[in-house]
């Protein structure tokens, strides 16, 4: 009985010992690089790297892949290369592109220039698509959403540009369905304009993937889905805004009748996301093209059917790439977009204004909350979010 008593303290006491010495991850963020290498090395497990800008002196780790307290295993860090502004030419008064977009059809076009389906190559073939994300994404360019920029709320990595991404009409080739799933969701055509951005999410977790679909009264023209398509959208990332009931030339129509084009939209979208779209109008044609026409005041505020409506900005029809939201030029009333089309690098298509862009465009401290801008350009600056201001 005495032996069988004092193997269970040694079995008890060996089991407790096993415990109290396994070793548990630590927490690395803030330490030298080398420390985690060393301990990697002493502990039999593999240390992959990861290096990007940062504030923090160079080889300080920033994160790291297993939470402290997990069980050993090999880790993902992801450690500073310090930041060096000149080196990266920050410049946070830099122009940004707003892409208008319209169709994303999925054929194979021969006709007409590039990846244009139409003449004016405001339709693009689906690969079309594909390239030009894979084009921003190799230029150093990340998706923000288009109210961030409004706001000024410019959250891209440092020595990275912030890019917007807009479709207008509400085309089926938006985000086809294709039916619902056993649960009741979606299920959306991988070709479609959401199913290849969704395939660029997986494919890119740092693209920071989205984008604003601005409506007509149609909706997406896919009545038995429309619902569920607007609440999947503003659930996944996207945003959803204004382009009148009827697509209306603002021109061409008198000030009761915009209110009313403006007025009905916001309803309409009021009745199935209620509080969750963007205050914000992509102008049918680009019109009235201007801020003095009479029926501009109609886009920015009015009342119709009893409620009353206040938007936060309006999208003209593209050419060029819009200012800095923190440029004293800047006007967060009426923005300029590019249109995303072929034409041989003229008549600023995709590839001019990106040429245009080199010599001028946005790039980040990596730090939504500061404004980083080569000293001699303070001049132009207007820190409209009172934010903090680093010259160099």
């Amino acid at each position: 009985m005495k032996i069988i008593v004092i193997f269970l303290l040694l079995l008890v006491t060996g089991c407790h010992k096993e415990v109290v010495d396994k070793k548990l991850m630590p927490n690395f963020v803030g330490q030298n690089v080398e420390v985690v290498e060393t301990f990697g090395i002493d502990n039999s497990i593999e240390i992959t790297k990861e290096e990007k800008y940062d504030k923090t002196p160079k080889g300080t780790v920033i994160s790291q892949s297993v939470s402290e307290g997990s069980e050993l295993t090999d880790i993902k860090i992801v450690v500073s290369k310090g930041l060096d502004y000149a080196t990266l030419e920050v410049d946070e008064l830099g122009d940004v592109p707003i892409m208008m977009y319209h169709g994303i059809h999925n054929v194979t076009n021969n006709k007409y220039t590039g990846g244009n389906v139409d003449y004016d190559g405001y339709q693009r073939t689906a690969d079309a698509f594909r390239k030009d994300l894979e084009f921003y994404y190799a230029n150093g360019y990340r998706m923000i959403r288009l109210t961030d920029y409004v706001d000024g709320i410019i959250d891209v990595e440092a020595g990275l540009s912030p890019i917007i991404i807009t479709f207008d009409d509400g085309l089926a080739n938006a985000i086809k369905v294709e039916g619902l799933d056993e649960n009741g969701e979606i299920i959306i055509d991988p070709n479609s304009a959401v199913g290849i951005l969704e395939s660029f999410k997986k494919k890119y977790p740092d693209y920071n993937v989205t984008a604003t679909f601005f409506v007509n009264g149609g909706l997406f023209r896919q009545p038995t889905y429309n619902e569920k398509i607007l609440n999947w959208l503003v659930a996944n990332g996207y945003d959803v805004g204004n382009h009148s009931y009827s697509h209306a030339n603002f021109s061409d129509i008198d000030y009761e009748e915009s209110v009313e084009e403006i007025g009905s939209l916001y309803n309409l979208l009021d009745k199935y996301i209620p509080g969750k779209y963007v205050n914000i109008i992509a102008m049918p044609y680009g019109s009235p093209y201007r801020k003095d026409h009479e029926n501009f005041k109609a886009l920015l505020k009015g009342s119709y059917d009893g409620k009353s409506y206040t938007t936060k900005t309006t999208l003209m029809v593209g050419w060029e790439a819009e200012t800095s939201p923190f440029h004293v030029s800047f006007d967060n009333e009426i923005l300029k977009r590019i249109r995303a089309y072929d034409n041989n690098g003229k008549e600023f298509d995709i590839e001019m204004n990106f040429r245009i862009l080199k010599n001028n465009r946005y790039i980040s401290d990596g730090d939504k909350n500061t404004i980083t801008i080569p000293k001699e350009r303070k001049n132009k600056l207007n820190n409209r979010r009172k934010l903090d201001v680093i010259l160099y």
